[in-house]
């Protein structure tokens, strides 16, 4: 089966949807059958630059800004066409050409002009304004941030967009709660897959350390929606009533520099640290090294939680925001808060520090919640099983 898939942003680009693309690709194109050659022939088209960073160890091929005519050729010569979200000249020309196509929707760009389900200015969490016509409310949101022309330009591409979404031959959410938010027909669940700790190689152990000084962790972009500024102000908390502990911000951004002036206003240094940009892999490890907690204290409605299931997997201990996918990924598994509340974060963080056996107990319970239900080849699976069924269905 000639399968192509389309993912606007692709490895050197590091993210969630560049992990899962990869390893889907990869996974596919290495499965055998019985009689020997491949299953699935797999071809990633992407808008990212950066052939010399390609892996010689990858089994699928990479085509890196397509022109038009050479993106036409490509999904031309397709069986089915996979769009790592709903861009649209991949698949008006999909639908033109009357191939399968799946759109797997790793954000909420078919129902939100900015993607998010943010409103600006306020940053609060949006009912669905798009979805239930209140263009005016998606026009005040989007020129907050951009000009008139731009804003007006946004709002109107949403409408093929939502509406070739809902014409496709099927939808794929990486959550329930992304399934539910978009309503769109001939939809599925497919959770994300990674991989445990002993395929990826040598990962850190889950340490406490000196009781002491005990260490939380953020790993992600400096960008508002992720919360940065809500662990910052638990962590000030917890610093007026004088207790012990170590902070590491992972990670780099649009927000660093108000990240970097809030440690100095509530005079935080002494226990926040700032990493920047950290790559995946060994450096990563290192980095998280002696970690025992993860903080994921996004306020949007995360689609997923990539960083959340990675953390699990290693067993590490997971305090994450109840909200969105990211609520639906840890489940049970982890400590939840309501979101944006620095208290409610502050007494979580409070009960680990005063009780650390609840990183192993925690851990634990997370690792085998995440190896269950975020297993890679199951997700391998799921996607083979559609494609194949797609394709039987056309013949």
């Amino acid at each position: 089966m000639r399968l192509v898939i389309f993912s606007h942003f692709f490895a050197p680009s590091i993210g969630g949807v560049e992990k899962q693309v990869h390893s889907l690709a990869h996974g596919l194109a290495r499965r055998k059958p019985l009689g020997g050659a491949s299953n699935f022939e797999v071809t990633v088209i992407t808008n990212t630059p950066g052939r010399d960073t390609d892996d010689p160890g990858d089994t699928f091929e990479v085509v890196r800004c397509p022109t038009f005519f050479q993106l036409w050729r490509l999904i031309q010569r397709a069986d089915v066409v996979h769009l790592a979200g709903p861009t649209l000249l991949p698949l008006l020309i999909s639908l033109l050409l009357r191939k399968p196509t799946v759109i797997e929707h790793h954000g909420y760009q078919s129902i939100c002009p900015n993607g998010l389900l943010i409103h600006q200015p306020e940053r609060s969490l949006c009912p669905g304004h798009f979805q239930a016509k209140r263009y005016a409310k998606c026009f005040r949101c989007l020129a907050s941030e951009m000009s008139v022309t731009r804003s007006l330009k946004n709002i109107l591409l949403m409408f093929p967009r939502y509406l070739l979404s809902k014409s496709v031959t099927a939808n794929i959410a990486i959550t329930e709660h992304v399934l539910q938010r978009h309503r769109l027909p001939s939809s599925q669940v497919i959770y994300y897959g990674v991989e445990n700790q002993q395929v990826r190689g040598a990962v850190a152990p889950v340490a406490i350390g000196d009781p002491h000084k005990f260490r939380f962790a953020f790993v992600g972009r400096f960008v508002p929606e992720k919360g940065i500024c809500v662990f910052l102000e638990a962590v000030n908390i917890l610093n007026s009533e004088e207790l012990d502990f170590d902070v590491l911000l992972i990670g780099d951004g649009p927000q660093r520099k108000e990240v970097d002036a809030i440690i100095d206003k509530w005079h935080l240094a002494d226990h926040v640290h700032v990493t920047g940009y950290v790559a995946p892999g060994e450096a990563m490890t290192n980095a998280l090294r002696g970690v025992g907690a993860v903080v994921v204290p996004s306020v949007w409605e995360e689609a997923a939680g990539f960083s959340a299931i990675e953390q699990m997997v290693d067993g590490r201990l997971v305090i994450a925001s109840a909200i969105g996918g990211l609520a639906e990924v840890v489940g049970d598994a982890g400590l939840l808060f309501p979101a944006g509340d620095a208290a409610a974060l502050a007494s979580l963080m409070r009960e680990v520090l005063l009780n650390p056996s609840l990183v192993e107990i925690v851990g634990a319970r997370g690792r085998t919640r995440a190896l269950k239900i975020f297993e890679i080849e199951r997700m391998i699976r799921d996607h083979a099983a559609l494609y194949s069924q797609l394709v039987e269905l056309r013949t």
